[in-house]
Protein backbone atom coordinates (compact mmCIF):
# COMPACT_ATOMS: atom_id res chain seq x y z
CA UNK A 1 0.00 0.00 0.00
CA UNK A 2 1.13 3.78 -1.04
CA UNK A 3 1.70 6.10 2.05
CA UNK A 4 -1.26 8.80 1.70
CA UNK A 5 0.21 11.27 3.76
CA UNK A 6 1.43 13.48 1.11
CA UNK A 7 -2.04 12.71 -0.79
CA UNK A 8 -2.35 15.96 -3.08
CA UNK A 9 -4.70 16.66 -6.60
CA UNK A 10 -7.25 14.75 -7.75
CA UNK A 11 -9.22 11.66 -7.59
CA UNK A 12 -12.02 11.04 -9.12
CA UNK A 13 -15.22 10.18 -6.84
CA UNK A 14 -15.83 6.96 -9.55
CA UNK A 15 -19.38 5.97 -11.05
CA UNK A 16 -20.48 2.25 -10.51
CA UNK A 17 -21.49 1.43 -13.80
CA UNK A 18 -24.67 -1.39 -14.06
CA UNK A 19 -26.27 -3.60 -16.56
CA UNK A 20 -29.14 -3.20 -18.19
CA UNK A 21 -30.75 -5.55 -15.42
CA UNK A 22 -29.11 -3.51 -12.13
CA UNK A 23 -26.42 -5.60 -12.07
CA UNK A 24 -22.58 -4.39 -11.60
CA UNK A 25 -20.49 -4.22 -15.02
CA UNK A 26 -17.40 -5.53 -14.05
CA UNK A 27 -16.01 -5.19 -17.47
CA UNK A 28 -17.19 -1.61 -17.94
CA UNK A 29 -15.44 -0.69 -14.34
CA UNK A 30 -12.03 -2.38 -14.77
CA UNK A 31 -12.00 -0.35 -18.37
CA UNK A 32 -13.51 3.02 -16.61
CA UNK A 33 -10.27 2.37 -14.40
CA UNK A 34 -7.97 2.24 -16.64
CA UNK A 35 -9.44 4.99 -18.69
CA UNK A 36 -9.18 7.40 -15.89
CA UNK A 37 -5.41 6.16 -14.91
CA UNK A 38 -4.68 6.75 -18.96
CA UNK A 39 -5.65 10.37 -18.38
CA UNK A 40 -3.67 11.23 -15.40
CA UNK A 41 -5.95 10.42 -12.50
CA UNK A 42 -4.17 11.16 -9.58
CA UNK A 43 -5.91 8.65 -7.11
CA UNK A 44 -9.61 6.47 -7.45
CA UNK A 45 -12.35 7.18 -4.94
CA UNK A 46 -14.72 4.30 -5.37
CA UNK A 47 -18.26 3.34 -3.26
CA UNK A 48 -18.71 7.26 -2.33
CA UNK A 49 -22.06 9.79 -2.95
CA UNK A 50 -21.30 9.44 -7.03
CA UNK A 51 -20.64 5.42 -6.89
CA UNK A 52 -24.40 5.04 -5.40
CA UNK A 53 -23.24 3.64 -2.33
CA UNK A 54 -26.21 3.73 -0.11
CA UNK A 55 -28.14 1.51 -3.09
CA UNK A 56 -25.38 -1.30 -2.67
CA UNK A 57 -25.50 -4.33 -0.50
CA UNK A 58 -22.15 -4.92 1.74
CA UNK A 59 -21.54 -7.27 -0.30
CA UNK A 60 -21.47 -5.05 -3.35
CA UNK A 61 -19.64 -2.67 -1.94
CA UNK A 62 -16.58 -5.04 -1.14
CA UNK A 63 -16.77 -6.38 -4.95
CA UNK A 64 -16.43 -2.79 -6.35
CA UNK A 65 -13.28 -2.10 -4.80
CA UNK A 66 -11.92 -5.42 -4.78
CA UNK A 67 -12.40 -4.77 -8.35
CA UNK A 68 -11.28 -1.26 -8.80
CA UNK A 69 -7.92 -1.97 -6.44
CA UNK A 70 -7.53 -5.14 -8.89
CA UNK A 71 -7.67 -2.84 -12.35
CA UNK A 72 -5.60 -0.29 -10.58
CA UNK A 73 -2.30 -2.73 -9.79
CA UNK A 74 -0.90 -0.08 -7.94
CA UNK A 75 -0.45 2.38 -9.99
CA UNK A 76 -2.76 5.23 -8.11
CA UNK A 77 -4.10 5.21 -4.58
CA UNK A 78 -7.10 3.54 -4.31
CA UNK A 79 -9.11 5.35 -1.08
CA UNK A 80 -12.80 3.47 -0.88
CA UNK A 81 -15.65 5.11 0.45
CA UNK A 82 -16.58 3.32 3.91
CA UNK A 83 -19.41 5.57 5.44
CA UNK A 84 -22.72 5.10 6.49
CA UNK A 85 -24.88 5.96 9.70
CA UNK A 86 -24.18 2.81 11.66
CA UNK A 87 -20.82 3.30 13.06
CA UNK A 88 -20.62 -0.60 13.65
CA UNK A 89 -20.58 -1.18 10.36
CA UNK A 90 -18.87 1.10 8.59
CA UNK A 91 -15.95 -0.76 10.77
CA UNK A 92 -16.67 -4.12 8.97
CA UNK A 93 -16.57 -2.13 5.95
CA UNK A 94 -13.48 -0.33 6.58
CA UNK A 95 -11.55 -3.46 8.30
CA UNK A 96 -12.82 -5.87 5.19
CA UNK A 97 -11.36 -2.40 2.99
CA UNK A 98 -8.11 -2.69 4.73
CA UNK A 99 -7.80 -6.71 4.29
CA UNK A 100 -8.36 -6.17 0.52
CA UNK A 101 -5.38 -4.06 0.25
CA UNK A 102 -6.36 -0.59 -0.61
CA UNK A 103 -4.42 2.37 0.47
CA UNK A 104 -6.37 4.83 2.70
CA UNK A 105 -10.51 5.15 3.09
CA UNK A 106 -12.86 8.11 2.80
CA UNK A 107 -15.64 8.46 5.50
CA UNK A 108 -19.08 10.32 5.53
CA UNK A 109 -20.89 11.65 7.79
CA UNK A 110 -23.63 9.73 9.45
CA UNK A 111 -26.56 11.05 7.58
CA UNK A 112 -29.97 10.90 8.88
CA UNK A 113 -30.17 10.20 12.34
CA UNK A 114 -28.19 13.83 12.78
CA UNK A 115 -25.52 13.45 15.35
CA UNK A 116 -24.24 15.90 17.40
CA UNK A 117 -20.56 17.78 16.95
CA UNK A 118 -19.45 15.10 19.68
CA UNK A 119 -21.38 11.99 18.32
CA UNK A 120 -19.43 12.70 15.25
CA UNK A 121 -16.64 12.48 16.89
CA UNK A 122 -16.99 9.71 18.73
CA UNK A 123 -18.20 7.77 15.63
CA UNK A 124 -14.78 8.95 13.54
CA UNK A 125 -12.73 8.34 16.63
CA UNK A 126 -13.89 4.57 16.91
CA UNK A 127 -13.51 3.50 13.13
CA UNK A 128 -10.22 5.28 13.01
CA UNK A 129 -9.11 3.34 16.44
CA UNK A 130 -10.66 -0.02 14.20
CA UNK A 131 -7.82 0.23 11.55
CA UNK A 132 -4.98 1.17 10.48
CA UNK A 133 -5.93 2.65 7.22
CA UNK A 134 -6.05 6.81 6.63
CA UNK A 135 -8.91 8.16 6.53
CA UNK A 136 -10.21 11.35 4.91
CA UNK A 137 -13.15 12.80 6.72
CA UNK A 138 -16.31 13.60 4.36
CA UNK A 139 -18.15 16.42 5.38
CA UNK A 140 -21.05 17.30 3.04
CA UNK A 141 -24.01 18.80 4.63
CA UNK A 142 -26.31 19.17 1.67
CA UNK A 143 -26.37 15.24 1.69
CA UNK A 144 -26.50 14.09 5.09
CA UNK A 145 -27.99 17.12 7.04
CA UNK A 146 -25.69 17.91 9.31
CA UNK A 147 -22.47 19.72 9.37
CA UNK A 148 -19.22 19.28 10.67
CA UNK A 149 -18.00 22.31 12.31
CA UNK A 150 -14.22 23.66 12.40
CA UNK A 151 -13.72 22.44 16.16
CA UNK A 152 -14.45 18.90 15.43
CA UNK A 153 -12.93 18.51 12.21
CA UNK A 154 -9.37 19.90 14.61
CA UNK A 155 -10.24 17.67 17.23
CA UNK A 156 -10.23 15.07 15.08
CA UNK A 157 -6.99 15.76 12.72
CA UNK A 158 -5.22 14.91 15.96
CA UNK A 159 -6.15 11.38 15.73
CA UNK A 160 -2.92 9.93 13.98
CA UNK A 161 -4.31 7.85 11.04
CA UNK A 162 -7.59 10.30 10.30
CA UNK A 163 -5.15 12.32 7.91
CA UNK A 164 -7.45 15.07 5.81
CA UNK A 165 -11.11 15.94 5.46
CA UNK A 166 -13.27 16.08 1.77
CA UNK A 167 -14.97 19.47 2.46
CA UNK A 168 -18.31 19.99 0.44
CA UNK A 169 -20.16 22.53 2.69
CA UNK A 170 -20.03 25.15 0.40
CA UNK A 171 -18.88 27.32 2.86
CA UNK A 172 -15.46 28.94 1.65
CA UNK A 173 -15.45 31.13 5.43
CA UNK A 174 -15.49 27.49 7.09
CA UNK A 175 -12.67 26.00 4.94
CA UNK A 176 -10.80 28.68 5.40
CA UNK A 177 -11.37 28.18 9.55
CA UNK A 178 -10.39 24.43 8.65
CA UNK A 179 -7.25 25.13 6.97
CA UNK A 180 -5.70 27.94 9.45
CA UNK A 181 -6.61 25.49 12.36
CA UNK A 182 -5.32 22.16 11.59
CA UNK A 183 -1.65 21.32 11.44
CA UNK A 184 0.01 21.75 8.14
CA UNK A 185 0.36 18.12 7.65
CA UNK A 186 -3.34 17.41 7.55
CA UNK A 187 -4.63 17.42 3.80
CA UNK A 188 -8.05 19.55 3.06
CA UNK A 189 -9.88 18.31 -0.15
CA UNK A 190 -12.40 20.20 -2.25
CA UNK A 191 -14.96 18.40 -2.61
CA UNK A 192 -16.95 20.25 -4.32
CA UNK A 193 -15.27 20.94 -8.71
CA UNK A 194 -16.48 24.60 -8.75
CA UNK A 195 -14.81 25.95 -5.53
CA UNK A 196 -11.40 24.13 -6.48
CA UNK A 197 -9.62 27.15 -6.60
CA UNK A 198 -10.11 29.20 -4.03
CA UNK A 199 -9.70 26.19 -1.76
CA UNK A 200 -5.78 25.64 -3.11
CA UNK A 201 -5.63 29.19 -2.85
CA UNK A 202 -6.16 29.30 0.90
CA UNK A 203 -3.89 26.24 1.35
CA UNK A 204 -5.98 23.20 0.25
CA UNK A 205 -4.25 20.41 -1.64
CA UNK A 206 -6.63 18.82 -4.12
CA UNK A 207 -9.96 17.70 -5.15
CA UNK A 208 -12.15 15.13 -5.18
CA UNK A 209 -14.07 15.37 -8.21
CA UNK A 210 -17.17 14.29 -9.76
CA UNK A 211 -16.44 16.08 -13.32
CA UNK A 212 -13.16 14.26 -13.59
CA UNK A 213 -15.51 11.09 -14.38
CA UNK A 214 -16.16 12.94 -17.66
CA UNK A 215 -12.91 14.74 -17.81
CA UNK A 216 -9.91 13.25 -15.86
CA UNK A 217 -7.18 15.16 -17.86
CA UNK A 218 -8.81 18.41 -17.89
CA UNK A 219 -9.64 18.26 -13.85
CA UNK A 220 -6.40 16.86 -12.88
CA UNK A 221 -4.78 19.97 -14.94
CA UNK A 222 -6.75 22.19 -13.20
CA UNK A 223 -5.96 20.79 -9.75
CA UNK A 224 -2.32 21.03 -10.61
CA UNK A 225 -2.57 24.49 -12.10
CA UNK A 226 -3.94 25.59 -8.58
CA UNK A 227 -1.35 23.64 -7.01
CA UNK A 228 1.79 24.86 -8.64
CA UNK A 229 0.42 28.69 -8.43
CA UNK A 230 -0.45 29.00 -12.15
CA UNK A 231 -3.25 31.42 -11.71
CA UNK A 232 -3.91 32.28 -14.86
CA UNK A 233 -3.78 28.73 -16.58
CA UNK A 234 -6.02 27.30 -13.67
CA UNK A 235 -8.46 30.37 -14.35
CA UNK A 236 -8.64 29.76 -17.59
CA UNK A 237 -9.37 25.75 -17.15
CA UNK A 238 -11.83 26.83 -14.49
CA UNK A 239 -14.29 29.19 -16.95
CA UNK A 240 -13.36 26.25 -19.80
CA UNK A 241 -14.77 23.53 -17.22
CA UNK A 242 -17.63 25.37 -14.79
CA UNK A 243 -20.45 24.25 -17.41
CA UNK A 244 -19.48 20.76 -17.08
CA UNK A 245 -19.53 21.43 -13.03
CA UNK A 246 -22.32 22.91 -12.90
CA UNK A 247 -24.58 20.55 -15.40
CA UNK A 248 -23.27 17.60 -13.18
CA UNK A 249 -25.59 18.58 -11.05
CA UNK A 250 -28.63 19.99 -12.54
CA UNK A 251 -30.48 17.21 -11.63
CA UNK A 252 -29.74 14.87 -8.58
CA UNK A 253 -25.88 13.18 -8.88
CA UNK A 254 -25.00 10.74 -10.25
CA UNK A 255 -27.89 11.22 -12.45
CA UNK A 256 -26.50 14.17 -15.00
CA UNK A 257 -22.67 12.34 -15.33
CA UNK A 258 -23.86 9.01 -15.95
CA UNK A 259 -25.85 10.13 -18.71
CA UNK A 260 -22.67 12.03 -19.91
CA UNK A 261 -20.63 8.76 -19.58
CA UNK A 262 -22.99 6.98 -21.51
CA UNK A 263 -22.85 9.38 -24.48
CA UNK A 264 -19.16 9.15 -24.36
CA UNK A 265 -19.25 5.14 -24.61
CA UNK A 266 -17.97 4.76 -21.53
CA UNK A 267 -20.76 2.71 -19.45
CA UNK A 268 -24.63 2.08 -19.91
CA UNK A 269 -26.70 4.44 -18.60
CA UNK A 270 -28.45 2.51 -15.72
CA UNK A 271 -29.26 3.17 -12.32
CA UNK A 272 -30.80 2.16 -9.03
CA UNK A 273 -34.09 3.27 -7.98
CA UNK A 274 -34.74 6.35 -6.10
CA UNK A 275 -32.21 7.73 -8.71
CA UNK A 276 -33.68 7.36 -12.06
CA UNK A 277 -32.44 8.74 -15.84
CA UNK A 278 -32.16 12.40 -16.23
CA UNK A 279 -35.01 14.38 -18.54
CA UNK A 280 -34.64 14.78 -22.12
CA UNK A 281 -33.82 18.54 -21.89
CA UNK A 282 -31.19 17.59 -19.24
CA UNK A 283 -29.16 15.33 -21.99
CA UNK A 284 -29.48 18.30 -24.78
CA UNK A 285 -27.30 20.37 -22.41
CA UNK A 286 -25.04 17.47 -21.51
CA UNK A 287 -24.85 16.92 -25.28
CA UNK A 288 -24.10 20.37 -26.30
CA UNK A 289 -21.25 21.09 -22.94
CA UNK A 290 -19.46 17.23 -24.13
CA UNK A 291 -19.19 18.52 -27.67
CA UNK A 292 -18.04 21.97 -27.11
CA UNK A 293 -15.34 19.87 -25.10
CA UNK A 294 -14.44 17.81 -27.35
CA UNK A 295 -15.65 14.51 -25.47
CA UNK A 296 -17.64 12.98 -27.84
CA UNK A 297 -15.67 12.83 -30.86
CA UNK A 298 -13.13 9.50 -29.36
CA UNK A 299 -10.64 11.92 -28.45
CA UNK A 300 -8.36 12.42 -25.44
CA UNK A 301 -10.19 14.96 -23.19
CA UNK A 302 -6.37 16.83 -23.16
CA UNK A 303 -7.31 17.64 -26.72
CA UNK A 304 -9.83 20.62 -25.78
CA UNK A 305 -9.69 23.29 -23.72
Amino acid sequence: MAELSNLRGCGTALVTPFNEDGSIDDGALRDFVEFQISEGIDFLVPCGTTGESVTLSFDEQVHVVEEVHKAARGRVPVVAGAGGNNTTNVIKLARTFEAIGVEGLLSVTPYYNKPIQEGLFQHFKAIAEATRLPIILYNVPPRTNVNMLPDTVVRLSGIQNIIGVKEASGDISQIAEIITRVPQSFRVFSGDDSITLPLVSLGGVGLISVASNEAPRQMTALTRACLENNWDEARRLNRALMPLMKVNFIETSPGPVKAALAMMGKITESYRLPIVPVRPETKDKLRTILSELGLLQGKSSADHV
